[in-house]
């Protein structure tokens, strides 16, 4: 028996290996190219998926790259951003300085090459505005360069100014006929902006310009008036009016009437002034109260003129404001600007022979202070008021003075009662004009002629009084002064009396007034006392009551005859009075009147 070998191999295939290996490489070896051309494939595959390997790996570290770049391009972008932005917040403001600290070649060329005129008002605003600007930039290295040429400019201004205002002056220095208001309200009101450029940057130039202005306008008037005072002095010496008292010559000579014509030269609103020429007619004549009322309408009207142009001219206006469309007001802290108040112009019409017609409205300035610390500190409201009221006294000085004069030689010496009283209310009528038109110096001066009136006024009354009294006396005296006085002398009086009485009721606005009524009444006891002691001499009582009603009916009628018998309370009160007298005395002798 054969021995197993336990590690000997299973037979699969009953043919040996050799066959089997001959049949394979038989299969295999016409699919040979395939099997190349598949390895030559899958080995151009494992290059391929290398190369892409080693670009995936490069593109990677390019992405990285380029990712680091873009977030420094969003960075450089916001940057960017965040300085346009700041540059287009300062780019108008730095626009608006760029235009403000330039002088534009045009307003130089108007300054330099061409004469003062209408142009330069508004050039030479624009002018101060850009040269308060170049002050206010001063840290500004531009504007430090501008500001020579500013200066020089502003010196070529000023000079031309400066003849120009000068100039303005000729007509009024050459001709008594130019008339001065029309070139103030049409000729130097419409220049005021340039003197206003003189006054805040060339102060000597403008105090130039006033005291030349100052000297010639004071010529002006001093002429004008002189002229026109000695005139109405002319007139004056024409016309003798005596100054009696209420008892001369009572029962010879005519008695006095009220003339209404008279009394209203008591009034600024009354006749028309005495002109100029007048004084050339020998024939021509008027009332002292109307050569009075003249002068003083003649100076009122011309001096509040003056005042006026003078406080609304020469005053230092505030500065311009700085804010307009074009100033760089975003880029500089606000500018507080003052306000300007208006009011309203009084001047009446001169009515003179050498006035004219009154300006148009005027300005007046409310606050002077300024804003631009770079300029010189100007003066209160109350002193630059002081300045301009002494320029004002520089100028009319003179025409006060002759004005003064010839009052005070129509009141020496005194006038009659009447006329002067005439001129006391119109002193008092023209103060209070005066004080409506706002022209202190003016009402300071018809105030203290109106004064110095008064105690003439009262000496004349003091004067009438007696007179009466003193009649009265000599009635009751020896035989010969006792046939002086007759029916007719008393009724005279008792006339004058009314007619007194008539005139100041009609000057007397005022229901109380101690200075006409307390002489009034005075006046009346006295004439009370003449009636009394006069009727004393008839011994018959129905006579002599008779003759008592005769007065009284006689100064009732008088009365009830005056220009304003019922409307003024005194005048009732008067009418009043002598009727309860007469009936008083035809109550206690009725038969005296029987049979009548």
């Amino acid at each position: 028996m054969e021995p197993v070998s336990v590690h000997s191999e299973p037979s699969f295939d009953p043919q040996p290996s050799g066959s089997r290996t001959g049949r394979a490489e038989q299969s295999y070896q016409p699919r040979a190219r395939d099997f190349v051309e598949l390895h030559d494939q899958v080995q151009s595959s494992v290059n391929l998926l290398d190369s892409l390997e080693n670009f995936l790996s490069t593109f990677q570290k390019d992405l990285s790259a380029v990712s680091g770049q873009i977030s420094n391009l969003q960075d450089r972008s916001k940057d960017i951003d965040n300085r346009l932005r700041s540059r287009r917040r300062i780019e108008k403001p730095l626009s608006n300085l760029i235009v403000d600290l330039c002088i534009p070649p045009a307003l130089a060329t108007l300054i330099l090459d061409t004469r003062v005129d209408e142009d330069w008002i508004p050039g030479i605003v624009e002018f101060e505005r850009r040269l308060d600007t170049l002050k206010l930039r001063v840290r500004v290295k531009a504007a430090r360069d501008l500001s020579e040429v500013g200066e020089g400019l502003r010196i070529v201004a000023a000079t031309k100014l400066r003849t120009f205002f000068l100039a303005l002056l000729e007509p009024i220095r050459t001709s008594m006929t130019s008339n001065l208001q029309v070139l103030q309200s049409s000729v130097w009101m419409k220049y005021k902006p340039l003197y206003s450029f003189l006054q805040r940057h060339a102060p000597n130039v403008a105090h130039e310009v006033q005291r030349a202005y100052a000297a010639a306008v004071r010529t002006y008037f001093e002429t004008g008036f002189r002229r026109y005072l000695r005139g109405l002095t002319w007139i004056k010496g024409r016309t003798t009016e005596k100054t009696d008292n209420i008892a001369y010559a009572a029962g010879e000579s005519p008695d006095p009437e009220v003339d209404p014509a008279r009394l209203l030269y008591g009034r600024v609103d009354g006749p028309g002034v005495v002109m100029a020429y007048m004084a050339d007619d020998k024939s021509h004549k008027e009332p002292l109260e109307a050569l009075v009322r003249s002068a003083l309408l003649v100076l009122m009207d011309n001096a509040t003129a003056e005042y006026t142009f003078i406080t609304t001219f020469f005053a230092n206006e505030p500065r311009p404001s700085m804010h307009s469309k074009e100033s760089s007001g975003s880029i500089m802290s606000p500018l507080l600007s003052p306000t300007n108040g208006e009011f309203e112009d009084t001047r009446s019409n001169p009515g003179s022979d050498f006035g004219g017609e009154p300006a148009g409205p005027r300005r007046r300035v409310t606050s002077i202070t300024s804003v631009m610390s770079a300029g010189p500190q100007e003066p209160s409201q109350k002193e630059e008021l002081a300045s301009l009221n002494a320029l004002w006294k520089q100028v009319m000085d003179p025409v006060l003075d002759y004005c003064q004069t010839f009052i005070q030689a129509a009141l020496e010496p005194a006038p009659p009662v009447v006329p002067l009283l005439t001129m006391i209310r119109l002193t008092e009528d023209v103060v209070a004009e005066v004080h409506r038109r706002n022209c202190g110096p003016l009402e300071t001066f018809v105030f203290a002629i109106r004064l110095k009136m008064w105690p003439a006024f009262q000496k004349l009354m003091a004067e009438h009084i007696n007179s009466v009294k003193k009649f009265a006396e000599g009635a009751g005296g020896s035989f010969f002064r006792k046939s002086s006085m007759t029916e007719d002398a008393v009724t005279s009086i008792c006339h004058r009396y009314a007619v007194v009485f008539n005139s100041f009721i009609a000057l007397t606005d005022q229901a109380e007034e101690t200075m006409i009524f307390s002489n009034l009444l005075r006046l009346r006891q006295e004439v009370l006392k003449l009636i009394a002691t006069y009727t004393e001499q008839i011994t018959h009582p129905a006579v002599k009551a008779r003759a008592m009603c005769r007065f009284y009916e006689r100064i009732i009628q008088d009365l009830s005859k005056g220009p304003a018998p019922t409307s003024h309370p005194k005048a009732q009160s008067e009418l009043a009075f002598w009727r309860q007298r007469d009936e008083e005395v035809r109550r206690r002798h009725p038969d005296a009147f029987t049979g009548r």
